[in-house]
């Protein structure tokens, strides 16, 4: 049994697809109803329909059998709800809490499913308004602004500082949190803050448990 083949039929399992729906992607898309009449660029094809419809293969899946977070939005919206994680709003950092969120949000079942903008928007969205009413974070977009404070990495940390310390001295301690004390001739990158929203959600959730 070639690739391919495994495949359809995984896929086929996984979106609960019986022999009539199969028949009918078959048909539709290579006009064939029998994989035995298909040469395997066809089936390819019939794979890459299925992942369209939200088929992924076992290695998109984690140690624990659960699907992986794909798709386009998928990071935007993780690294959004992590941030809310990070700043104390929500409970539960994990992947399901935030499949759980966009289904409230779009009616998707699975981020994956957030193929069109207008549906990923309604879920970005609304995540970037509960950490702005809840966690204080800045989006306000301002060309009088320094440009590294229009970083989401700044408005986050930022964020997050001023609920555990106040207003001064946030920048010195992101560059110290990032192994640069002292050096601030240089932005801090994207890697950099999350290095310091980590470490900084550490603490808040520290707090909240003291408290």
């Amino acid at each position: 049994m070639s690739a391919a083949t495994k495949a359809i039929h995984a896929g086929c399992r996984q979106l609960g697809i019986d022999e009539d729906g199969r028949r009918a992607i078959y048909l539709r898309v290579v006009g064939k109803e029998s994989q035995s009449d298909m040469t395997e660029a066809e089936k390819e094809r019939i794979v890459a329909e299925l992942r369209t419809l939200g088929f992924e293969r076992r290695d998109a899946r984690r140690p624990d059998g659960r699907l992986k977070l794909s798709g386009k939005y998928a990071p935007k919206l993780q690294a959004l709800w992590i941030a809310g994680w990070n700043l104390g709003i929500f409970e539960n950092r994990d992947d399901a809490a935030l499949e759980a969120f966009v289904k409230r949000q779009t009616g998707l079942d699975a981020v994956r499913f957030c193929r069109d903008q207008a549906d990923a928007n309604k879920a970005i969205e609304a995540l970037k308004a509960i950490l702005a009413r809840d966690g204080g974070v800045d989006w306000t977009v301002s060309q009088f602004r320094p440009p590294h404070t229009q970083n989401d990495g700044y408005r986050i940390g930022r964020a997050q500082w001023e609920k555990l310390y106040g207003l001064s001295g946030f920048i010195q301690e992101a560059h110290k949190i990032a192994g640069r004390p002292g050096n601030f001739s240089r932005e801090l990158t994207r890697e950099e803050y999350i290095v310091v929203m980590n470490e900084l959600g550490k603490r808040i959730r520290a707090a909240k448990a003291g408290a």
